[in-house]
Protein backbone atom coordinates (compact mmCIF):
# COMPACT_ATOMS: atom_id res chain seq x y z
CA UNK A 1 0.00 0.00 0.00
CA UNK A 2 1.44 3.64 -0.90
CA UNK A 3 2.21 5.66 2.10
CA UNK A 4 1.48 8.49 2.94
CA UNK A 5 2.21 11.33 5.98
CA UNK A 6 0.13 11.04 9.56
CA UNK A 7 -1.93 13.93 9.74
CA UNK A 8 -3.83 16.57 7.65
CA UNK A 9 -4.29 16.90 3.98
CA UNK A 10 -7.07 17.69 1.37
CA UNK A 11 -7.31 15.96 -2.20
CA UNK A 12 -7.89 18.59 -4.37
CA UNK A 13 -8.88 17.16 -8.14
CA UNK A 14 -5.78 16.64 -9.87
CA UNK A 15 -6.48 18.89 -13.53
CA UNK A 16 -2.86 17.81 -14.88
CA UNK A 17 -4.20 19.17 -18.56
CA UNK A 18 -0.52 19.90 -19.43
CA UNK A 19 0.68 16.17 -18.58
CA UNK A 20 1.08 15.23 -22.24
CA UNK A 21 3.20 18.42 -23.39
CA UNK A 22 6.53 17.42 -23.73
CA UNK A 23 9.33 20.18 -22.16
CA UNK A 24 9.73 22.45 -25.21
CA UNK A 25 12.69 25.15 -25.64
CA UNK A 26 11.30 29.37 -25.54
CA UNK A 27 12.78 31.33 -28.12
CA UNK A 28 15.26 33.58 -26.31
CA UNK A 29 13.42 36.99 -25.47
CA UNK A 30 14.94 40.48 -26.74
CA UNK A 31 15.64 41.15 -23.27
CA UNK A 32 16.02 39.60 -20.46
CA UNK A 33 15.95 40.78 -16.33
CA UNK A 34 17.77 39.30 -13.97
CA UNK A 35 16.82 39.84 -10.33
CA UNK A 36 19.47 39.30 -7.68
CA UNK A 37 17.32 38.02 -5.03
CA UNK A 38 16.60 34.80 -6.30
CA UNK A 39 16.91 32.74 -3.45
CA UNK A 40 16.38 32.49 0.24
CA UNK A 41 19.10 34.88 2.10
CA UNK A 42 21.19 37.88 1.03
CA UNK A 43 20.49 39.46 -2.42
CA UNK A 44 23.66 38.72 -4.79
CA UNK A 45 25.95 41.42 -5.30
CA UNK A 46 26.35 42.89 -9.06
CA UNK A 47 29.85 41.81 -10.47
CA UNK A 48 29.10 43.41 -13.88
CA UNK A 49 28.41 47.16 -14.78
CA UNK A 50 26.18 48.54 -17.75
CA UNK A 51 27.90 48.65 -20.83
CA UNK A 52 29.83 45.20 -20.64
CA UNK A 53 29.29 42.30 -22.71
CA UNK A 54 28.27 38.96 -21.27
CA UNK A 55 28.21 35.07 -22.34
CA UNK A 56 25.75 32.45 -21.33
CA UNK A 57 26.57 31.20 -17.98
CA UNK A 58 28.67 34.21 -16.95
CA UNK A 59 28.48 34.83 -13.34
CA UNK A 60 26.70 38.61 -12.89
CA UNK A 61 26.27 38.88 -9.25
CA UNK A 62 27.88 36.11 -6.59
CA UNK A 63 26.77 35.96 -3.20
CA UNK A 64 26.03 38.50 -0.33
CA UNK A 65 26.60 36.27 2.73
CA UNK A 66 26.51 33.00 3.84
CA UNK A 67 22.96 31.99 2.69
CA UNK A 68 22.88 33.68 -0.83
CA UNK A 69 23.82 32.19 -4.07
CA UNK A 70 25.43 33.13 -7.31
CA UNK A 71 23.03 34.21 -10.58
CA UNK A 72 24.21 33.67 -13.97
CA UNK A 73 23.62 35.26 -17.17
CA UNK A 74 21.00 33.62 -19.10
CA UNK A 75 21.91 35.03 -22.61
CA UNK A 76 24.73 37.08 -23.90
CA UNK A 77 24.39 40.79 -24.87
CA UNK A 78 25.00 43.83 -23.35
CA UNK A 79 24.43 45.11 -19.82
CA UNK A 80 21.95 47.89 -20.11
CA UNK A 81 20.86 48.75 -16.52
CA UNK A 82 21.42 47.81 -13.31
CA UNK A 83 18.21 49.11 -11.11
CA UNK A 84 15.08 48.87 -9.37
CA UNK A 85 12.51 46.95 -11.44
CA UNK A 86 9.14 45.40 -10.48
CA UNK A 87 9.05 41.98 -9.66
CA UNK A 88 5.99 39.20 -10.00
CA UNK A 89 4.47 40.91 -6.37
CA UNK A 90 4.52 44.51 -8.15
CA UNK A 91 7.56 44.92 -5.48
CA UNK A 92 11.38 46.72 -6.79
CA UNK A 93 13.50 44.58 -6.81
CA UNK A 94 17.44 45.65 -8.04
CA UNK A 95 17.55 44.18 -11.53
CA UNK A 96 20.65 43.48 -14.29
CA UNK A 97 19.19 43.81 -18.06
CA UNK A 98 20.85 42.71 -20.77
CA UNK A 99 19.88 43.45 -24.25
CA UNK A 100 19.99 39.82 -26.26
CA UNK A 101 23.01 39.16 -28.69
CA UNK A 102 23.24 36.22 -30.11
CA UNK A 103 23.95 33.17 -27.96
CA UNK A 104 27.13 32.85 -26.83
CA UNK A 105 27.90 30.07 -24.26
CA UNK A 106 30.65 30.81 -21.33
CA UNK A 107 33.79 28.46 -22.30
CA UNK A 108 33.76 25.61 -20.75
CA UNK A 109 29.98 24.41 -20.20
CA UNK A 110 29.75 21.06 -22.08
CA UNK A 111 25.70 21.78 -24.09
CA UNK A 112 25.66 18.51 -25.42
CA UNK A 113 23.28 15.70 -24.83
CA UNK A 114 25.85 13.21 -23.92
CA UNK A 115 24.59 11.96 -20.50
CA UNK A 116 27.92 11.17 -17.62
CA UNK A 117 27.37 9.11 -15.25
CA UNK A 118 30.90 9.00 -13.45
CA UNK A 119 30.32 10.71 -10.92
CA UNK A 120 33.57 12.94 -9.41
CA UNK A 121 34.58 11.51 -5.68
CA UNK A 122 35.82 14.49 -4.45
CA UNK A 123 32.68 15.70 -2.20
CA UNK A 124 34.23 19.17 -1.71
CA UNK A 125 34.84 19.98 -5.61
CA UNK A 126 30.97 18.37 -6.00
CA UNK A 127 29.55 20.60 -3.53
CA UNK A 128 31.22 23.61 -4.82
CA UNK A 129 30.81 23.13 -8.63
CA UNK A 130 26.72 23.54 -7.26
CA UNK A 131 27.93 26.94 -4.90
CA UNK A 132 29.43 28.40 -7.87
CA UNK A 133 26.29 26.89 -10.45
CA UNK A 134 23.77 28.88 -8.48
CA UNK A 135 22.15 25.83 -7.66
CA UNK A 136 18.87 26.48 -5.43
CA UNK A 137 16.09 24.25 -3.90
CA UNK A 138 13.78 24.65 -6.88
CA UNK A 139 10.45 22.65 -5.26
CA UNK A 140 9.41 26.63 -4.36
CA UNK A 141 11.56 27.62 -1.33
CA UNK A 142 14.87 28.50 -3.63
CA UNK A 143 17.34 27.78 -0.26
CA UNK A 144 21.02 27.74 -1.25
CA UNK A 145 21.54 24.27 -2.05
CA UNK A 146 24.82 23.96 -1.12
CA UNK A 147 24.59 25.25 1.84
CA UNK A 148 21.31 22.39 2.63
CA UNK A 149 24.53 20.25 1.90
CA UNK A 150 26.42 21.27 4.56
CA UNK A 151 24.58 19.70 7.83
CA UNK A 152 25.80 21.38 11.19
CA UNK A 153 28.16 20.15 13.18
CA UNK A 154 26.70 17.17 14.97
CA UNK A 155 24.40 16.26 12.68
CA UNK A 156 24.35 13.65 9.98
CA UNK A 157 22.11 12.79 7.06
CA UNK A 158 20.21 9.44 6.71
CA UNK A 159 18.07 9.71 4.16
CA UNK A 160 18.35 11.56 0.60
CA UNK A 161 14.57 12.16 -0.62
CA UNK A 162 14.06 13.42 -3.67
CA UNK A 163 10.84 14.76 -4.00
CA UNK A 164 9.03 14.17 -7.14
CA UNK A 165 5.38 14.46 -5.98
CA UNK A 166 4.09 17.70 -7.78
CA UNK A 167 1.08 17.29 -5.22
CA UNK A 168 -0.45 20.64 -6.50
CA UNK A 169 -2.93 20.65 -8.83
CA UNK A 170 -2.47 21.56 -12.49
CA UNK A 171 1.74 21.60 -12.26
CA UNK A 172 3.46 19.19 -14.25
CA UNK A 173 6.58 19.97 -14.97
CA UNK A 174 8.46 18.26 -12.65
CA UNK A 175 6.24 14.86 -13.98
CA UNK A 176 7.64 15.86 -17.54
CA UNK A 177 11.15 16.31 -16.02
CA UNK A 178 11.43 13.17 -14.36
CA UNK A 179 10.17 11.48 -18.07
CA UNK A 180 11.91 13.43 -20.25
CA UNK A 181 15.63 13.82 -18.14
CA UNK A 182 14.93 10.78 -15.87
CA UNK A 183 18.77 10.29 -16.35
CA UNK A 184 20.02 12.81 -15.48
CA UNK A 185 18.01 13.23 -12.87
CA UNK A 186 19.02 10.17 -11.32
CA UNK A 187 22.90 10.68 -11.87
CA UNK A 188 21.93 13.88 -9.86
CA UNK A 189 20.34 12.21 -7.10
CA UNK A 190 23.71 10.35 -7.12
CA UNK A 191 26.05 12.93 -6.87
CA UNK A 192 23.49 14.33 -3.70
CA UNK A 193 24.63 11.00 -2.29
CA UNK A 194 28.06 11.25 -2.70
CA UNK A 195 28.07 14.51 -1.26
CA UNK A 196 26.09 13.33 2.00
CA UNK A 197 28.18 10.41 2.60
CA UNK A 198 26.46 7.64 -0.09
CA UNK A 199 23.54 7.88 2.12
CA UNK A 200 19.86 6.07 1.26
CA UNK A 201 17.71 7.38 -1.68
CA UNK A 202 14.26 7.40 -1.69
CA UNK A 203 12.26 9.17 -4.80
CA UNK A 204 9.16 9.90 -3.25
CA UNK A 205 6.27 9.94 -6.40
CA UNK A 206 2.99 9.90 -6.01
CA UNK A 207 1.05 7.08 -7.69
CA UNK A 208 -1.00 9.39 -10.13
CA UNK A 209 2.41 9.71 -12.16
CA UNK A 210 2.40 5.56 -12.62
CA UNK A 211 5.03 6.16 -15.83
CA UNK A 212 7.31 8.65 -13.74
CA UNK A 213 7.61 5.99 -10.95
CA UNK A 214 8.31 2.87 -13.12
CA UNK A 215 10.39 4.77 -15.47
CA UNK A 216 13.11 6.01 -12.88
CA UNK A 217 13.07 2.45 -10.92
CA UNK A 218 14.13 1.09 -14.86
CA UNK A 219 16.55 3.94 -14.73
CA UNK A 220 18.00 3.23 -11.30
CA UNK A 221 18.45 -0.48 -12.53
CA UNK A 222 19.78 0.37 -15.67
CA UNK A 223 22.46 2.51 -14.23
CA UNK A 224 23.43 0.47 -11.25
CA UNK A 225 23.45 2.67 -8.06
CA UNK A 226 23.00 1.69 -4.84
CA UNK A 227 20.70 2.27 -2.02
CA UNK A 228 18.33 3.75 -4.09
CA UNK A 229 14.83 3.02 -4.72
CA UNK A 230 11.08 4.42 -5.51
CA UNK A 231 8.76 5.07 -3.30
CA UNK A 232 4.95 5.70 -4.52
CA UNK A 233 2.88 7.81 -2.61
CA UNK A 234 -0.60 8.08 -2.09
CA UNK A 235 -2.25 11.44 -3.83
CA UNK A 236 -2.83 13.63 -1.52
CA UNK A 237 -1.52 17.46 -1.15
CA UNK A 238 1.09 18.74 0.06
CA UNK A 239 2.47 15.10 0.11
CA UNK A 240 5.31 16.97 -1.37
CA UNK A 241 5.76 19.26 1.94
CA UNK A 242 9.22 18.50 3.10
CA UNK A 243 8.15 18.07 6.65
CA UNK A 244 5.00 15.60 5.29
CA UNK A 245 7.55 14.07 2.65
CA UNK A 246 9.70 12.88 5.39
CA UNK A 247 6.93 11.97 7.81
CA UNK A 248 5.94 9.66 4.47
CA UNK A 249 9.27 7.84 4.08
CA UNK A 250 10.79 7.75 7.09
CA UNK A 251 8.18 7.79 9.84
CA UNK A 252 9.88 10.91 11.50
CA UNK A 253 8.34 14.14 12.46
CA UNK A 254 10.22 17.57 12.17
CA UNK A 255 10.06 19.22 15.59
CA UNK A 256 8.28 23.36 15.71
CA UNK A 257 11.46 24.87 14.16
CA UNK A 258 13.63 22.55 13.57
CA UNK A 259 15.24 21.72 10.28
CA UNK A 260 14.86 18.15 8.54
CA UNK A 261 18.68 17.47 9.14
CA UNK A 262 17.45 17.12 12.85
CA UNK A 263 15.63 13.64 12.11
CA UNK A 264 18.29 12.63 9.74
CA UNK A 265 17.34 14.13 6.43
CA UNK A 266 17.71 16.27 3.14
CA UNK A 267 15.05 16.56 0.69
CA UNK A 268 15.78 17.84 -2.52
CA UNK A 269 13.15 18.45 -5.47
CA UNK A 270 13.37 16.25 -8.90
CA UNK A 271 14.49 20.14 -10.63
CA UNK A 272 17.29 20.62 -8.21
CA UNK A 273 18.79 17.32 -8.79
CA UNK A 274 18.93 17.94 -12.52
CA UNK A 275 20.39 21.03 -11.91
CA UNK A 276 23.10 19.68 -9.77
CA UNK A 277 23.73 17.28 -12.36
CA UNK A 278 23.77 19.94 -14.74
CA UNK A 279 26.01 21.67 -12.30
CA UNK A 280 28.95 19.08 -11.85
CA UNK A 281 29.01 17.14 -15.09
CA UNK A 282 28.25 19.77 -17.91
CA UNK A 283 29.78 22.57 -15.51
CA UNK A 284 26.40 24.41 -16.32
CA UNK A 285 24.70 26.96 -14.19
CA UNK A 286 21.16 27.35 -13.42
CA UNK A 287 20.27 29.95 -16.48
CA UNK A 288 16.85 27.56 -17.38
CA UNK A 289 14.13 25.42 -15.79
CA UNK A 290 10.99 24.06 -16.74
CA UNK A 291 7.38 25.97 -16.41
CA UNK A 292 4.13 24.93 -17.01
CA UNK A 293 2.06 27.45 -18.43
CA UNK A 294 -1.71 25.82 -18.39
CA UNK A 295 -5.53 26.55 -16.96
CA UNK A 296 -9.11 25.76 -18.85
CA UNK A 297 -9.24 29.15 -20.69
CA UNK A 298 -5.86 28.75 -22.07
CA UNK A 299 -5.92 27.46 -25.10
CA UNK A 300 -2.65 26.05 -25.17
CA UNK A 301 -1.40 23.78 -22.45
CA UNK A 302 2.91 23.61 -22.40
CA UNK A 303 5.58 23.05 -20.29
CA UNK A 304 8.53 25.00 -21.71
CA UNK A 305 12.22 25.47 -20.94
CA UNK A 306 12.45 28.98 -19.97
CA UNK A 307 15.65 31.37 -19.66
CA UNK A 308 16.00 33.13 -16.28
CA UNK A 309 14.50 36.78 -16.73
CA UNK A 310 12.51 36.19 -19.14
CA UNK A 311 9.55 38.73 -19.17
CA UNK A 312 6.10 37.14 -18.77
CA UNK A 313 4.50 38.72 -20.90
CA UNK A 314 6.77 37.09 -23.97
CA UNK A 315 5.97 33.52 -22.79
CA UNK A 316 2.03 34.64 -23.01
CA UNK A 317 2.78 36.03 -26.18
CA UNK A 318 4.40 33.04 -28.29
CA UNK A 319 1.74 30.98 -26.49
CA UNK A 320 -1.32 33.33 -28.37
CA UNK A 321 -1.88 35.85 -26.09
CA UNK A 322 -3.51 36.30 -23.15
CA UNK A 323 -7.29 34.85 -23.27
CA UNK A 324 -10.24 37.10 -23.26
CA UNK A 325 -11.63 35.16 -19.89
CA UNK A 326 -8.46 35.09 -17.61
CA UNK A 327 -8.76 36.95 -14.43
CA UNK A 328 -5.96 36.31 -12.58
CA UNK A 329 -2.62 34.76 -13.54
CA UNK A 330 -1.10 33.21 -10.97
CA UNK A 331 3.06 32.13 -10.48
CA UNK A 332 3.04 28.51 -9.24
CA UNK A 333 -0.15 26.21 -8.15
CA UNK A 334 -3.56 27.24 -7.22
CA UNK A 335 -2.92 26.22 -3.76
CA UNK A 336 0.31 28.08 -2.75
CA UNK A 337 0.95 29.92 -5.49
CA UNK A 338 0.72 33.70 -5.60
CA UNK A 339 -1.28 35.91 -7.92
CA UNK A 340 1.17 38.08 -10.17
CA UNK A 341 0.68 41.64 -9.82
CA UNK A 342 2.84 42.77 -13.06
CA UNK A 343 2.83 40.78 -16.19
CA UNK A 344 6.44 42.95 -17.80
CA UNK A 345 7.99 41.16 -14.66
CA UNK A 346 10.48 38.21 -15.39
CA UNK A 347 10.76 34.91 -14.43
CA UNK A 348 12.97 33.63 -11.28
CA UNK A 349 14.88 30.27 -10.77
CA UNK A 350 12.21 28.78 -8.34
CA UNK A 351 9.53 29.77 -11.26
CA UNK A 352 7.38 26.66 -11.95
CA UNK A 353 4.06 27.32 -13.84
CA UNK A 354 1.72 30.08 -14.78
CA UNK A 355 -1.50 29.24 -14.06
CA UNK A 356 -4.55 31.01 -16.38
CA UNK A 357 -7.93 31.59 -14.02
CA UNK A 358 -11.31 32.57 -15.18
CA UNK A 359 -13.68 35.06 -12.64
CA UNK A 360 -15.74 31.92 -12.07
CA UNK A 361 -12.58 30.09 -10.94
CA UNK A 362 -11.16 32.85 -8.52
CA UNK A 363 -14.72 33.97 -7.26
CA UNK A 364 -14.78 33.81 -3.68
CA UNK A 365 -18.44 32.22 -2.33
CA UNK A 366 -19.33 34.78 0.46
CA UNK A 367 -18.35 34.32 3.73
CA UNK A 368 -20.17 33.22 6.74
CA UNK A 369 -19.62 32.60 10.57
CA UNK A 370 -17.72 29.67 11.75
CA UNK A 371 -19.75 26.85 12.67
CA UNK A 372 -16.96 25.05 14.94
CA UNK A 373 -16.94 22.13 12.64
CA UNK A 374 -12.93 21.74 13.25
CA UNK A 375 -12.74 20.68 9.73
CA UNK A 376 -9.68 22.93 9.37
CA UNK A 377 -7.60 21.70 12.46
CA UNK A 378 -8.47 18.35 10.64
CA UNK A 379 -7.26 19.01 7.19
CA UNK A 380 -3.80 21.08 8.86
CA UNK A 381 -0.98 19.00 7.91
CA UNK A 382 1.13 20.32 10.51
CA UNK A 383 -1.12 20.15 13.68
CA UNK A 384 -2.37 23.20 13.91
CA UNK A 385 -5.67 25.26 14.92
CA UNK A 386 -6.51 27.52 12.20
CA UNK A 387 -9.86 28.64 13.79
CA UNK A 388 -7.89 29.65 16.62
CA UNK A 389 -4.73 31.15 14.67
CA UNK A 390 -7.56 32.85 12.89
CA UNK A 391 -9.23 34.12 16.01
CA UNK A 392 -5.97 35.72 17.48
CA UNK A 393 -5.26 37.04 14.40
CA UNK A 394 -8.20 39.13 13.88
CA UNK A 395 -7.74 40.36 17.39
CA UNK A 396 -4.73 42.11 16.64
CA UNK A 397 -2.22 42.70 18.91
CA UNK A 398 -2.26 39.46 19.92
CA UNK A 399 1.28 37.72 18.99
CA UNK A 400 2.92 36.20 22.24
CA UNK A 401 -0.46 33.89 21.63
CA UNK A 402 -0.13 33.47 17.95
CA UNK A 403 3.77 32.36 18.38
CA UNK A 404 2.36 30.36 21.81
CA UNK A 405 0.17 28.81 19.04
CA UNK A 406 3.05 27.73 16.95
CA UNK A 407 1.74 30.57 14.01
CA UNK A 408 5.08 30.47 12.65
CA UNK A 409 5.00 27.11 11.91
CA UNK A 410 2.10 27.44 8.84
CA UNK A 411 3.45 26.03 5.95
CA UNK A 412 0.48 28.44 4.13
CA UNK A 413 -0.62 25.06 2.38
CA UNK A 414 -4.23 26.66 2.07
CA UNK A 415 -5.52 23.05 3.37
CA UNK A 416 -7.45 25.08 6.32
CA UNK A 417 -9.35 27.38 3.57
CA UNK A 418 -9.85 24.89 1.19
CA UNK A 419 -12.06 22.33 4.00
CA UNK A 420 -13.71 25.56 5.59
CA UNK A 421 -17.86 25.27 4.89
CA UNK A 422 -17.72 28.79 6.12
CA UNK A 423 -15.51 30.33 3.35
CA UNK A 424 -13.63 31.89 5.88
CA UNK A 425 -10.41 33.66 4.69
CA UNK A 426 -8.32 31.54 6.84
CA UNK A 427 -5.23 31.53 5.19
CA UNK A 428 -5.23 35.21 4.20
CA UNK A 429 -5.57 35.97 8.01
CA UNK A 430 -3.15 33.57 9.16
CA UNK A 431 -0.29 34.22 6.58
CA UNK A 432 -0.51 38.01 7.52
CA UNK A 433 0.06 37.34 10.94
CA UNK A 434 2.91 34.65 10.13
CA UNK A 435 4.70 37.64 8.86
CA UNK A 436 4.12 39.97 12.10
CA UNK A 437 4.95 37.10 14.24
CA UNK A 438 8.41 36.61 12.43
CA UNK A 439 9.45 39.85 12.13
CA UNK A 440 8.84 39.67 15.96
CA UNK A 441 11.07 36.86 16.50
CA UNK A 442 13.79 38.42 14.11
CA UNK A 443 13.58 41.73 15.71
CA UNK A 444 13.91 39.65 19.26
CA UNK A 445 17.06 37.34 17.96
CA UNK A 446 18.56 40.50 16.40
CA UNK A 447 18.41 42.39 20.12
CA UNK A 448 19.87 39.79 21.44
CA UNK A 449 23.33 39.59 19.57
CA UNK A 450 23.74 43.38 20.13
CA UNK A 451 23.00 42.34 23.40
CA UNK A 452 25.57 39.63 23.82
CA UNK A 453 28.15 41.80 21.41
CA UNK A 454 27.92 44.78 23.47
CA UNK A 455 28.91 42.55 26.42
CA UNK A 456 32.00 41.56 24.99
CA UNK A 457 33.32 45.05 24.70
Amino acid sequence: MARTFSIGGVHPHDSKISRECRIEPLPIPPTVYLGVAQHIGAPAKPLVAVGDKVKVGQPIAEPGGFVSAFVHSSVSGTVKSIGPRKDLAGKDQLTIEIAVEGDDWLEGIDTSDTLVTEIPADSKAILDKIRLGGVVGLGGATFPTHVKLSPPPGSKCECLIINGCECEPYLTSDFRTLLEKGEQVVVGAAILQQVLGHVRCVFGIEVNKPEAIAHIREVIAKLGYKDMEVLPLRKRYPQGGEKQLIDAVMHRQVGSGALPISVGAVVQNVATALAVYDAVQKNKPVIDNSVTVTGECFPKQANLLVRVGTPLSFIIDHLGGMPADAAKVISGGPMMGRAIANLDAATLKGTSALLFLTEKQTRRAPESACIRCGKCADACPMGLEPFLLNRLAKAGGRLEDLEANAVQDCIECGCCLYSCPARIPLLDNIRLAKGEVLGAIRARAAAAKAAAEAAKK
